[in-house]
Formats: structure tokens, sequence, C-alpha cells
């Protein structure tokens, strides 16, 4: 299982984002819910599908926690800092529903499976408790719930995967959208807890995903992005036609849609990632170059622990490959500091690994053990977290001069940017992203969102490239 988290920061794990339906309007009398998720894209994703179920069951979203009648926090139980994040937003909303009565706390996802006894006997944080897959038994747990019983449905799924249901685009910018393709994981990776959260790995109807991206298209957006935990391992079997979609068959399927609409996919597990998706990549411009690769250690023993089925140097010969067949491919990379064992010139390895493959992006942390993996069964925590943390950050200072030479090597160059919104600083500027994944700033002028705007890049921060549009380009 792999993680892309949506902010780009090193922080362990994302701040919780808090959704607001742009679709739904406040009824006088309907009930209100809010929804509250942390971690990686497909809990965010997981939301949308939740609001979707709610919708039909007469809910309306809210921003405003105190008004809610339902309040749903979506949770991440891959790194212990989110885990703490959500108990503290619990112990909060708790003291809200003191001024509610009749409001009802609800824990979803991750966590949900894992912690339900402590969260519904022991702690008493909260009324309901669903698992990723049993979302849709959540109207009839809100019901159980409303009557003081026990609301708990944690069962995990082989064939789940909501395709038939549309999700409610929260909080949308109207130009970019999650489209999930597989749940589950069927790698059993030392270090994570998701194989045993969100089960094994199912792959969704390939027609039902067109379907989804064509309506996005037809509604206004001009990018999607295709969510699993492993997106190369997809692989739908249309029974009907006997015939099997492979992950590269589907990107390609997606990309015919439009030449207007932008794809991009997280995760990629490098086991998994195959010729064909690179040809794909390369044969459709409007299929982006940018793949994230995690790695997770750069000395081959560790990554042996960590079960990841490939050595350092298997990986650096698929790095190569990916730039042999786009050169101008941009890459990112997930890291641990500090797993079970791992020594001075192990940590080493990573970083020499990390000066050979030149990250764009680099999404970092120290190891922090999680109940009920495998390493947490076979292996001593034996690295001190004061050793974790500086090499982390030893891995942090150099990852932040290969993002700023990453960003120099832009300035001069002309890139097609799809216009996201106003950047953060000023309603002058506007934000976009280029095929690589880079964030670009340029004055609004007579843009907007949802174009396709030629921006000349003239200068750069470490995050950011900085330009100006190219006023004889024209969206078609």
């Amino acid at each position: 299982m792999e993680f892309l988290y949506i902010d780009k920061t090193h922080d362990e794990a994302r701040q919780g984002e808090v959704y607001q339906s742009q679709t739904a309007s406040l009824q006088e009398n309907g009930k209100l819910f809010f929804i509250e998720s942390y971690g990686c894209a497909m809990n965010f994703s997981d939301s949308e599908v939740i609001a979707s179920i709610l919708q039909n069951e007469g809910f309306s979203a809210t921003s405003d926690e105190t008004l809610a009648d339902l309040i749903l926090i979506n949770t991440c139980s891959v790194r212990e800092k989110a885990e703490q994040t959500v108990r503290r937003r619990l112990s909060q909303f708790n003291k809200i529903k003191k001024n509610r009565p009749g409001m009802l706390i609800g824990v979803l996802g991750c966590m949900a499976e894992r912690l339900k006894s402590a969260f519904l006997e022991e702690e008493k944080l909260v009324d309901i408790v669903v698992g990723p897959d049993a979302y849709r038994s959540l109207p009839g747990l809100i019901s159980d719930a409303s009557t003081g019983q026990k609301a708990v449905n944690v069962l995990l799924s082989r064939d789940e995967t909501y395709a038939d249901i549309s999700p409610v685009r929260l909080n949308s910018n109207g130009v970019t959208a999650f489209v999930s393709i597989t749940r589950g994981c069927n790698n059993m990776c030392s270090f994570c807890v998701v194989p045993f959260t969100r089960g094994r790995e199912r792959s969704r109807n390939a027609f039902s995903i067109i379907q989804e991206c064509e309506t996005l298209f037809k509604q206004g957006y001009r990018e999607v992005t295709l969510l699993g935990q492993n997106v190369d391992s997809y692989q739908w079997v249309d029974e009907e036609n006997k015939e099997t979609v492979s992950f590269a068959q589907l990107l390609v399927m997606v990309a015919k849609i439009s030449p207007l609409l932008r794809v991009r996919f997280s995760t990629s597990h490098p086991k998994d990632i195959t010729d064909e998706v690179l040809f794909a990549i390369r044969q459709y411009e409007n299929i982006c170059n940018y793949i994230h690769l995690p790695v997770q250690s750069g000395n081959s023993r560790v990554l042996q622990m960590m079960n990841r089925t490939y050595s350092r140097e298997w990986y650096l010969k698929k790095v190569d490959r990916i730039r042999e067949l786009i050169p101008d491919c941009g890459l990112s990379t997930d890291m641990i500091a500090g797993f079970c064992t791992e020594t001075e010139e192990e940590h080493q390895d990573s970083l020499s690994l990390m000066e050979y493959c030149r990250y764009d992006l680099a999404y970092l942390y120290f190891y922090s053990e999680r109940p009920g993996t495998l390493a947490a069964r076979r292996f001593a925590d034996d690295v001190p977290v004061e050793i974790k943390k500086r090499r982390l950050q030893e891995l942090v200072d150099l990852h932040r001069i290969h993002s700023l030479e990453s960003m120099q090597r832009d300035v001069g160059k002309t890139f097609k940017v799809l216009v996201e919104g106003y950047s953060k600083r000023s309603e002058n500027e506007l934000f976009g992203r280029n095929d690589q994944n880079k964030g670009i700033v340029f004055p609004k002028e007579n843009y907007k969102k949802g174009d396709y705007v030629m921006v000349q890049v003239l200068d750069c921060t470490a995050g950011t490239l900085i330009g100006v549009a190219i006023p004889d380009y024209y969206n078609s």
C-alpha cells in the first residue's frame, strides 16, 4: 500500500480538511452533516461517496460543526500523529454534543476498523463506527444510534467498490476530481496497516469508471486522478466479453474521452508499473508525465524487511527506464527514516539513492510502529526516536536542495497549465499545475478557472514556479 498525501509538506499526516457540498442546499427542516477527513487521497474520495449516500437520505452538508446533527470523521491509521489528531477532534466534538441533544458522532475509515471497541465502549467517544467497506449501511446505523443502540459495521468485503454510487464532489474547485479505480491492497508491506483495515484488493468495473469520467468532463471538469492503493495492479475482467482490462488499457480509455481531459494517477507500486503504462503516457499528450514511485528505503536489506519485493538496484533500473522512455517525467517518492534495525550505513544508502533519483517531490517520514502490522509482530522498533528524527531531517534537507534545483531547471521554459483557481496570495494571480505536477502561478489577465494556458516560467521558489501567460494561445 502506498500513500500520496495531498498536501506538499513533510508532516506525518495531513491536517483535517472540512468538506462542504457545493450542490446541496441547506434545508429548513432537513438534517445537516459535517464531515472531516484525514490521510490519503482515498479517504477524501471515500468522503465523497459517503456524502452521496447521506444526501440520498435527506441530509445536507454544512461547514459549521456546531450546527450539525451528524458529525463524521474519516480517519487514517497510517501514522500515529493522525490518530492523536483524530482523538483530539473527537474530544472537541463531544464538547459540542453536550449542547446539542440528539447529535450523533461517527468514526469512519481505517481507525474505525482498528479501534472500534475503544471508541464505542471504553472511551465512549462516538455513537457510530463504520469501516471502509460498510458505508452503504450508514443510514441504518444512524437510525440504530438514534435509539441508543450500538451502531457498528466494520466488516471487510471482497467485492465492494461503490461503482454504482455517484460521488458528491465536496469542496470541489470544479476542475479536478478524484476517481477511485481499486480498493484494498494485496501487498503485505511489513510497516503498513492498510491490508488489515481496507481488505483485499479488488478492481472496479471499467465501464463505470469511464462513465464517471465522461460525466465529470461534461460537467466542466478538466482533470481526473485515478486512485487506488496500487493502481498499476488494476485488472478487471469483463465477463460478458471474456476480456481483461489492464491499468494501461484503462488509462488509454480515459485519455480517449477528450484531449482536453487530463489524466493523472496514484499510486504506483514499483513492482507493478509496466512498460505498457509508460508507453501509454508517452503516446497520449493528456496523460500527465508524472509518476509517484514510492521507494521507502534505499537499502536492499531494509527493503527486504519491509517486504517491498524489490532491491535497491532493481528500483534504480526502473527509474532509469522511466527516464529513458519519458525524459521529462516528473518523479516523486515516499521514504521512511529509521525503520527497524536500520543502521547508519543503511540510512546513507537512502540519501545516496535520493541523490541518484533527485526527486521533484518527496513525502518523508520517520517510522512509527502501527499495531497489527507484520513489522510490529516480527521486529523490534529499536531505532531511538531522536535518531529517527535526525535521519528524517537529513532526508528533508537533501530533498529541499533537489526540489529547488528541479524548479530552477524550469525557469525559461514554457508549460501548458490547467488553471485550478486563484493563487493563495492574491486574486490577481491564478494557480495551476503543469504536466509534471508542479504548481505555477501567473497574472490572471482574462483567463479563468478551467482554461488551459501556455505559461512561460520567469522565476521560482523551492515549491512554486512563477510565470506569465503567453497571450496568443487559445483554448479549444
